[in-house]
């Protein structure tokens, strides 16, 4: 069963359905705002310390834990569609990790759509990979990670790496993932009961502010799901069991695979859409950082 400390994400979760549900018509800016009250389910990290910095263009937050290695680094992208949420509401869930992994993390303000909708998003991600290599940290002692909508653009900025010919990362770890752009996911319908706030038309809303009127569902750098992934680094991958984007992880997770790619994947019981938000209130939160910390202080090592 679920936490009780749980819970909270869960109760939140709803209360936005339930602000959204009676304001079919609500403007972006009041949308940014709700998304960004997410900060507010992590505890503050002990012993990190936050610096903002320009990384080549793009706003940017170093999160550094006491004792952190000078040799590695986290890029981390925030989740909230690609339209919402910020460097300042993903930095204390972006904290915890960088201190389960003994590494700063760099969390980055990408660009949000509908203002600029795709690849926007991947270009400023690969600008901050381009910059943590001109800082000096070699490649393979990089992991890129987000969740949700910024987990496919953990995976899909190491794509568009490999299209340029840029050194890959050590590592890739996708919290709850949103890969599916066309929403072909089976647990789209069979969690749809037990998930708080992600459904179909919050997705699809999402991903046509996303897309806009250029992009296509099926793009392998907006969908990894049709992206050819041989040859990525080790990935981790996990999910709550009670998501409507659960069948992401899981498909992913089966096509790297097959494609040889070293993968690992947590599935939390019970819990909802990027459940290690909960980071330091929670233990099934707290359990998933410390399993992530571990697995990459050996991926990022043997990097």
């Amino acid at each position: 069963m679920p936490s009780r400390e749980s819970d909270a994400l869960r109760a939140q979760f709803q209360e936005m359905s339930d602000i959204l549900a009676a304001n079919p018509q609500m403007d972006l800016g009041t949308l940014r705002n709700l998304f960004e009250t997410l900060h507010l389910r992590a505890a503050e990290p002990a012993g990190v310390t936050y610096e903002e910095v320009d990384a080549g263009g793009v706003a940017a937050l170093w999160c550094r834990p006491e004792g952190a290695v000078t040799d590695g680094a986290l890029l981390y992208t925030h989740g909230g569609g690609f339209a919402c949420n910020s460097m300042h509401s993903h930095r204390k869930l972006a904290g915890h990790l960088a201190r389960a992994a003994g590494m700063p993390a760099l969390v980055i303000d990408y660009r949000l759509a509908p203002e600029h909708p795709f690849p926007a998003q991947l270009a400023d991600a690969v600008t901050a990979y381009r910059w943590l290599l001109d800082q000096g940290v070699p490649a393979g002692r990089i992991a890129t990670a987000g969740d949700s909508a910024g987990g496919n653009l953990a995976t899909a900025v190491v794509l568009k790496l490999r299209e340029e010919g840029v050194a890959l990362p050590g590592a890739i770890v996708g919290l709850s993932p949103w890969y599916d752009m066309e929403h072909k996911g089976k647990t789209l319908e069979s969690n749809a009961a037990t998930d708080a706030l992600v459904q179909l038309p919050i997705l699809q809303g999402m991903s046509a502010m996303f897309l806009g009127e250029q992009g296509s569902p099926t793009d392998p750098l907006a969908n990894p799901l049709h992206a050819d992934v041989t040859g990525l680094p080790p990935i981790y991958l996990t999910a709550g069991g009670h998501e409507t984007l659960l069948d992401d992880t899981e498909r992913f997770a089966d096509k790297a695979r097959a494609a040889g790619v070293v993968v690992t994947v947590r599935i939390e019981p019970g819990q909802q859409h990027v459940y290690p938000f909960m980071a330091g209130r929670a233990p099934e939160a707290d359990a998933a950082i410390a399993d992530i910390g571990a697995w990459l202080r050996v991926a990022l090592e043997a990097g």
